[in-house]
């Protein structure tokens, strides 16, 4: 039997086609926008801001090097390229997978790292720091896709014939595949996932006392606003990918200890589908949540009816230097507040200060 040939009917394919073709262009279009933002700001850029573009490009690499070869092999009703592109995408698939989810596991510590020093603003993680967590992400990532060429794990079709990754039913079959299998969901999946969720937890509590413990309530609201958008962006970010791909790491794991022609090929296409949406997700989430990413948005898509709505007599780079505390209005533009040294700041004052920071 050919494992490349399509287990779905042609109308299923030409539909599977379509459903990547938009996942592919909704994911470049909101990476890239999430790109050519922080390029925009590159010399302001704040370390969090860099585990952001990370991710963005992450995603991106996803939509350019996998979804359209997908989305032609649905079409044509077979896997194109056979067994040398079916090795490439189920390499980039990996690669580009746990890149993601490092970058987010380390997305969380630096978030609550930063939540323990609230009433502290310069002590933060550095650029230099967040550069080499960057690149240690990748590496790591990039060694784990590695490992299936090596001899540990393998890469091959699923099970509908229109797509690969790594061979979860051939494991039980090659030496060590079920080491490989046990490792890799432990360490990229079930590690990672406690950690994030800790993290969040922990940085829930520690605000919890924090505001507690503050005399003066003048500032507060502001403060528990921004905050609050901070952590529900990174949760909204780190939930929707572990939601889209935990369905399909059930789904390989019953075919590592199971027999996966249990599964119907639908069965077994749609999680791979759905995993595939995670791609898409942080652009829309950065655009609800963030003010500034959706005032620079529509900035760039309509200058026009969008001119430099936070202050029209700034510079470009001068408006996004100082939208701290700019919140973009439709009627009026609030005015800057005026910077103060750390050490004329009560508690509060240096509280809220840091959060805005750590906001924009």
């Amino acid at each position: 039997m050919d494992v490349y040939s399509s287990k779905l009917s042609h109308a299923v394919d030409v539909g599977v086609g379509a459903y990547l073709l938009v996942i592919a262009v909704l994911s470049i279009i909101g990476n890239l926008l999430v790109l050519v933002m922080a390029s925009k700001r590159s010399k302001h850029m704040k370390p969090a801001e860099l585990l952001s573009v990370s991710l963005a490009v992450t995603d991106l690499g996803a939509a350019v090097t996998m979804y359209p070869l997908a989305a032609a092999s649905a079409w044509n009703h077979h896997w194109i390229g056979g067994d040398v592109t079916c090795r490439y995408y189920g390499f980039m698939g990996f690669f580009f997978g746990i890149a993601s989810m490092a970058t987010l596991t380390v997305m969380a510590v630096v978030r609550f790292i930063v939540s323990t020093n609230l009433q502290s603003p310069k002590e933060r993680v550095s650029m230099r720091n967040a550069k080499l967590l960057v690149v240690g992400a990748w590496l790591y990532a990039l060694l784990w896709a590695v490992f299936p060429f090596a001899g540990w794990g393998q890469y091959g079709p699923e099970p509908f014939g229109l797509s690969c990754t790594l061979s979860w039913a051939n494991m039980r079959h090659i030496d060590h595949g079920f080491s490989f299998v046990i490792s890799m969901f432990s360490m990229n999946l079930a590690t990672p996932a406690v950690v994030i969720i800790t993290c969040y937890a922990g940085i829930a509590l520690r605000l919890r006392v924090t505001f507690k413990s503050i005399n003066s309530f003048n500032h507060l609201p502001n403060a528990v606003k921004m905050q609050k958008r901070l952590v529900l962006i990174a949760i909204f970010i780190s939930m929707g990918f572990l939601g889209s791909w935990t369905p399909y790491g059930m789904v390989s794991l019953w075919s590592v200890y199971s027999d996966s022609t249990s599964i119907p090929p639908l069965v077994s296409m749609l999680p791979c589908l759905f995993a595939k949406t995670s791609t898409v997700y942080n652009p829309l989430i950065y655009y609800i949540f963030s003010k500034t990413f959706k005032t620079q948005v529509k900035q760039l898509c309509c200058p026009y009816r969008w001119p430099n709505v936070c202050n029209p007599d700034m510079d470009s780079n001068k408006a996004i230097e100082n939208t701290v505390y700019l919140v973009c209005n439709d009627a009026k533009t609030p005015q800057p507040r005026p910077r103060m040294d750390d050490k004329d700041l009560g508690t509060t004052e240096q509280m809220e200060t840091r959060l805005t920071l750590e906001y924009q």
